[in-house]
């Protein structure tokens, strides 16, 4: 019953949001925005939370349709964890959205206000969804309203061009998925979720094989993988400043929903072949996505590049799942998918908290672009302290969540030596080497994103003019940096809540491989070897036993006796390390080094000149301009205009060139579809010459063909 009033709730809250944002004031709009929805995504938190805590899945039928069945709400402890993350980005987007929907008051922002709460429950119904007819009618509905959120400000024509790509390809992207699908449903004979998976066991090798890839590249396009992922940038760019938190924290996971809803819950991996392909697809999403994002110097275009190398790494850790599944190795499959749902979250949190201090930076310094920006932290220290909250977990340092769950992933492709096939553990390991490549480029990328956008000095009027948003926007960003801080220091929680949702897919426990019981109160304490917990304990292990329910505050993942401790972490105790060692260099900086001395204040020394501008300093361009050189190969720009202007034809006054960069998936991928499909047009177009003796052959020729191929098939 908590179930069904739960979400009857949430429901009925859109629905009253759907109405006043249409009969409302629109100066009243926002407001209604942002109390309305942060107080919608509180029964969703707690729907997505029992669903997490109950072992027992709930089903409840809708409406039947004839010649279809019943359209099923089903709620399972792995639709409890994207319900969670929804519910957590959309509460703070909603809150954003008083601080940042009144710049779009000249627009029809009541019909916004209708598309987000639509918006909002499709997306959970997407989630809900318990047979194959409401998952599609529920995303496509989604869809649609992202087209249109994403379209919302169309006077700029780019924008519409870029909501018009995205609307196409995502529909493209559907209508593989719906084919995946309704193999598994023609098989089933039923479209219900639970009769897919009973019969998916009986599916021909070829078949399961065809239903991932269209499912994978289907689902995927909406994750932004690579090679269907050339929508995603512009669509990021254009979509309005309110929006894009949800676009990027709570849509984008929807692909990675479908991926792992059918390919590992109701269509189990059965050879390593789907792995393979995903952790390939999943590698060079992350490398193209990171290469791209630190070249970048548009804020948003910049995170809507690492959009795709997050969902590159979850994807890494899917195909690591789908590959120890199919090897019988379910502890490793559990492992794996309890760390892609980790970093899926983390992503959530941290690219919802960039995306709305990006907004916030465009509102207040007038710009997005790196070149332009510096100097923010003084002019703007909260919004500075949180999206350094952001960018340190983005590039996966301790202590924060995008450590825990990147070092975690790249520990699970180490596992691959449990494995016994050669070639499987050569492709494990180039991806792990990718893996690291794409880590150390995210630390330069975000390096560059904050020292030239918040250090420094300023590069523009506009900047010069910042200052800090109102309470509505610091409150999503204090949030989100909280989160971000929390699930970095607490990660065995985290396994422990996610485990409960791995369970039923992997049938193994990952908690128990990942969080020994170190602490004496736990029931299970005494099944770890007694020599183990001892040499454990003098290290510490048992601190915090007394104030943490958790089994421990220790990821360790055991060997064999010879070998007992493959990997090890504890980013608990190391923050509490590293405070201590924190206030240890201040007591001695501060109390003894410099208690005799005076602080003297003097202006700094510039080299000799007497005020250093703007454009003698570092830009965006040139720190990231070792990347664009070392990778050149893959960026190819492109001279489009090259301008001379010269007197009497001798001495050249000035160059200019404009170049071009070509997304590499649109270069290799894209460009070459409509290129090919010219060529064959001008090749019949040849054939229209007007001679009537050629137009008979064509005929003639014609039956021939169709004479042979029908002999050759009766002759079988």
């Amino acid at each position: 019953m908590a179930f069904d009033l739960g979400l009857l709730l949430f429901a009925v809250l859109c629905v009253v949001g759907v109405v006043l944002g249409l009969v409302v004031s629109r100066r009243a709009v926002p407001l209604v925005v942002a109390w309305l929805g942060a107080v919608a995504a509180l029964p969703l938190l707690v729907a997505g939370s029992v669903a997490l805590i109950d072992p027992v899945p709930l089903s409840q039928a809708l409406w039947s349709i004839p010649a279809l069945g019943p359209m099923l709400l089903h709620r399972d402890a792995l639709a409890g964890v994207f319900l969670i993350i929804t519910a957590i980005v959309f509460f703070a987007a909603a809150i954003f959205q008083a601080n940042s929907l009144p710049r779009l008051l000249g627009h029809n922002v009541r019909a916004y206000a209708a598309w987000f709460f639509a918006l909002f429950a499709s997306i959970a119904w997407v989630l809900l969804a318990g047979d194959v007819f409401s998952f599609l009618v529920a995303w496509e509905i989604m869809s649609i309203i992202s087209y249109l959120l994403v379209g919302f400000e169309d006077e700029n024509e780019q924008h519409g061009r870029a909501a018009y790509l995205m609307l196409g390809v995502s529909e493209a992207g559907a209508l593989a998925a719906a084919f995946g699908l309704l193999l598994l449903a023609v098989h089933a004979g039923s479209l219900d979720f639970a009769a897919l998976k009973s019969a998916a066991g009986t599916l021909s090798p070829g078949a399961q094989l065809a239903v991932f890839l269209l499912t994978f590249f289907g689902f995927g396009v909406k994750a932004g993988l690579v090679p269907v992922n050339v929508w995603l940038p512009g669509a990021y760019t254009a979509a309005p400043a309110p929006f894009v938190p949800v676009l990027a924290g709570a849509t984008l996971n929807l692909g990675l929903y479908g991926i792992l809803r059918v390919n590992a819950d109701l269509l189990p991996a059965s050879s390593t072949a789907p792995g393979i392909i995903a952790l390939i697809v999943g590698t060079i999403s992350a490398l193209v996505g990171i290469l791209y994002a630190t070249t970048d110097n548009d804020l948003k275009t910049l995170f809507a590049h690492s959009s795709i190398e997050n969902a590159g790494i979850v994807t890494i850790a899917f195909g690591a799942g789908f590959v120890f599944t199919a090897a019988a190795k379910p502890v490793l499959a559990a492992i794996a998918f309890v760390v892609a749902l980790y970093h899926l979250g983390n992503h959530a949190l941290y690219k919802s908290l960039l995306f709305i201090g990006t907004g916030i930076v465009d509102d207040r310094a007038g710009t997005r672009d790196l070149d332009r920006l510096g100097g923010l932290i003084h002019r703007m220290p909260w919004t500075g302290a949180a999206m350094l909250v952001g960018v340190l977990s983005i590039a996966a340092l301790p202590p924060f969540n995008g450590f825990v769950s990147e070092w975690l992933t790249l520990q699970t492709l180490l596992r691959s030596a449990e494995l016994d096939s050669v070639g499987v553990k050569i492709v494990f390991a180039l991806c792990g080497a990718g893996l690291a490549l794409t880590a150390a480029l995210a630390v330069t990328c975000f390096a560059k994103f904050f020292a030239m956008g918040f250090l420094g000095i300023t590069r523009s009027p506009e900047a010069e003019q910042a200052a800090e948003p109102t309470r509505s926007g610091l409150v999503p960003l204090a949030l989100l940096a909280v989160l971000c801080f929390g699930l970095g220091v607490l990660p065995t929680y985290v396994i422990g809540a996610l485990d409960r949702a791995v369970q039923p897919i992997a049938q193994r426990s990952a908690a128990l491989a990942l969080v020994p019981p170190f602490f004496e109160t736990s029931p299970d304490h005494g099944r770890l070897p007694e020599p183990f917990v001892r040499e454990f304990h003098d290290l510490g292990a048992q601190v915090g036993q007394g104030l943490a329910p958790a089994p421990g505050l220790v990821i360790l993942h055991r060997g064999e006796s010879a070998n007992p401790v493959v990997f090890a972490a504890a980013p608990t105790y190391l923050v509490l390390v590293l405070g201590g060692l924190l206030l240890l260099v201040y007591v001695v900086v501060r109390g003894i080094a410099t208690r005799a001395r005076a602080v003297a204040r003097a202006p700094c020394w510039d080299g000799g000149i007497k005020r250093l501008l703007p454009e003698m300093t570092y830009t965006a361009t040139g720190f990231s301009n070792p990347v664009r050189v070392i990778f050149h190969a893959i960026f190819r720009p492109t001279v489009v205009e090259d301008t001379r202007e010269t007197v009497a034809e001798h001495f050249r006054t000035a160059i200019r060139r404009e170049s071009e960069t070509v997304h590499i998936v649109e270069r290799i991928a894209m460009r070459p579809i409509p290129r090919a499909a010219l060529a064959i047009a001008r090749l019949f177009a040849r054939m229209h010459h007007g001679l009537l003796n050629a137009y008979v052959a064509y005929a003639l020729l014609s039956l021939l063909i169709v004479f042979l191929v029908f002999t050759a098939l009766t002759a079988r």
